[in-house]
């Protein structure tokens, strides 16, 4: 165990102290606290617990040392080994794929503005009901999943869908907690990104849409993130431009 992760765990039981003398739990609220914890873990529930509740936290401590980092986690739903695309770049999809068309556009530069060609982009995102393939959508396994590359400019443009809203189950302890927040189940709508080039530092990051009522849930969206949906013939168009920070 490295010598980091021994200052965390000690902060971190200093500080579950702190909160157990505060809160003062009796033995009847302990016993349950344990068993909604235990129900946690059962569902499966511990990564999206942590993605609601915890993430935006860190990513905040991360980002205010550079404000030109717009980082994110890969988070529980990412799967390695996503389909190299070839241009006319298109997501895969199933025959007649429900939603609406999207193409997205972007542009990857340094710091200092410059146009990073060749950079490897890896997309992900949920289909039209809100689920991602591989866990709970009928899909086969890389829908809606690509990789590709930058062109000479540190431009690219892909086909897709816009995703739908990610409900949280009801009957899940998360969203229990959710509840005695006053907070909605619903997930934002966004898409997936990670960037990779050689000398740069990985960038993970999400893209959030504008005007969608579910950004309320969780306080990591930030202007930064944001793109606007226009309507362009008989598809939405949107775009975005990222940026990754040189190795140190």
């Amino acid at each position: 165990m490295s010598r980091r992760m021994r200052e965390n765990i000690n902060l971190f039981y200093k500080h579950l102290n702190n909160f157990l003398q505060e809160a003062n739990l009796n033995q009847n609220e302990y016993t349950s606290f344990l068993k909604w914890a235990d129900r946690l873990g059962r569902n499966g529930e511990w990564p999206l617990f942590a993605e609601v509740f915890i993430e935006s936290s860190v990513l905040k401590n991360m980002y205010l040392a550079n404000k030109e980092m717009t980082p994110s986690f890969l988070g529980p739903y990412y799967v390695e080994g996503a389909p190299i695309l070839d241009k006319p770049y298109q997501l895969p999809m199933r025959p007649n794929e429900k939603g609406e068309k999207l193409m997205f556009s972007g542009t990857v530069k340094d710091a200092d503005g410059t146009p990073l060609n060749n950079t490897l982009v890896d997309m992900w995102q949920v289909d039209a009901d809100g689920h991602y393939s591989s866990f709970d959508a009928d899909a086969p396994p890389y829908n809606l999943r690509g990789r590709f590359y930058t062109d000479e400019n540190g431009s690219f443009e892909v086909e897709s869908i816009v995703p739908n809203q990610r409900h949280i189950p009801k009957d899940g302890p998360t969203s229990e907690c959710l509840n005695m927040i006053d907070q909605h189940p619903y997930r934002p709508t966004y898409l997936h990104f990670m960037f990779k080039r050689k000398d740069y530092e990985t960038l993970i990051t999400k893209v959030y849409f504008q005007k969608d009522e579910s950004l309320d849930v969780t306080d990591d969206v930030r202007s930064s993130l944001m793109t606007k949906l226009y309507e362009k013939d008989d598809h939405k168009v949107a775009s975005f431009d990222f940026v990754m920070l040189n190795a140190e």
